[in-house]
């Protein structure tokens, strides 16, 4: 078995990896840690988990009892909380914070984006989990990327679910101001490009992410807050002289062994991936513009499904366990 330490675990991350993780037949959690609700149980927090479940939070961390490590604190509290505590050298870390995700000197951390990263992911120790919107940008992009077709800005509108601002209220999150409504927030400067920009230029694209850089392509990012609790679903349009019925072989061709990226033929929603690790693609052809749109579920494949997923690969076991999750089309 597979024994796993969860930091941060009362969270909206921490909750859902508890749910993958209590039915996943390789993995036993040693320990879900919050200090504020040390003693409490896990099902008091996270009420979905009712019945499954009656595991307590831990104030302890034992670390040593442990084979992984989950950080799912906010932004910018991981790097700070492994410089004060001592993990053992064999135990691997997940990092779903955005701390590590640049590759800086001295960063161990492997970017974790399976579709492109896998063999990476299976010989490291520390792996930094992608974002929610940069999941679902990047594999929306990537295949253009690695077929030299990213040649000009790419306009990108990406509606994301209330649960993204993560589980502390603001004011941006209540029902009552976010229910019926829609609104752009951090336009042009939201801080996935960085990490969206560095996987395309990884394959061989030339973004240009924040320098101005008026020569190369840009991505011209829209991030707008939905009316709906969990779920991305993005356009991105762009000019490409390649037909559509090459767009299309390359797209299948990219994924054509990927368990949970998929290009579909037709049009996709939202409903086909909440609820799962997918990543559904549709690309639509006209003159010399092209449309991707891609939709996935924030929570999963933009975060915890996705984290499940790279400890799968760490641990030489077959990616898709635990994961083989069910939407429903009501």
């Amino acid at each position: 078995m597979i024994r796993i330490g969860i930091l941060g675990a009362a969270g909206y991350t921490g909750g859902e990896l508890i749910r993958l993780l209590v039915n996943h037949p390789q993995a036993e959690i040693v320990f879900a840690h919050s200090e504020s609700n040390g003693g409490r149980p896990v099902s008091d927090v996270h009420t979905d988990l009712v019945g499954d479940t009656d595991m307590r939070f831990s104030t302890d961390m034992p670390f040593d009892d442990a084979d992984f490590v989950f950080l799912c604190f906010g932004h910018g509290k991981s790097e700070a909380f492994l410089k004060e505590h001592a993990i053992p050298p064999r135990v691997k870390i997940i990092d779903l914070a955005q701390d590590f995700r640049i590759r800086r000197d001295g960063n161990p951390f492997v970017y974790g984006l399976p579709e492109i990263h896998r063999t990476a992911i299976a010989g490291a120790r520390c792996v930094a989990n992608p974002g929610c919107f940069a999941t679902c940008l990047q594999l929306g992009l990537l295949p253009l990327a690695k077929a030299g077709l990213i040649d000009s800005d790419v306009v990108v509108n990406a509606v994301t679910g209330s649960t993204g601002a993560g589980q502390k209220p603001q004011p941006t999150t209540h029902f009552s101001w976010r229910t019926d409504n829609m609104s752009v927030y951090k336009p042009f400067r939201h801080q996935h490009l960085a990490e969206i920009c560095q996987s395309l230029n990884e394959l061989g694209a030339n973004i240009s992410s924040f320098d101005g850089d008026s020569s190369r392509p840009t991505i011209d990012f829209i991030p707008w807050r939905g009316d709906f609790a969990r779920g991305i679903f993005a356009t991105m349009v762009t000019r490409c002289t390649a037909t559509a019925e090459d767009i299309v072989d390359i797209y299948k061709s990219f994924y054509a062994d990927e368990p949970f990226t998929h290009y579909v033929d037709g049009d996709i929603s939202l409903k086909q991936v909440v609820n799962t690790n997918k990543c559904l693609i549709h690309c639509e052809k006209d003159a010399g513009r092209l449309l991707i749109t891609a939709a996935i579920d924030n929570l999963l494949k933009g975060a915890v499904g996705q984290a499940v997923q790279n400890m799968n690969i760490m641990a030489g076991i077959d990616e898709i366990t635990g994961l083989r999750l069910k939407a429903s089309a009501f």
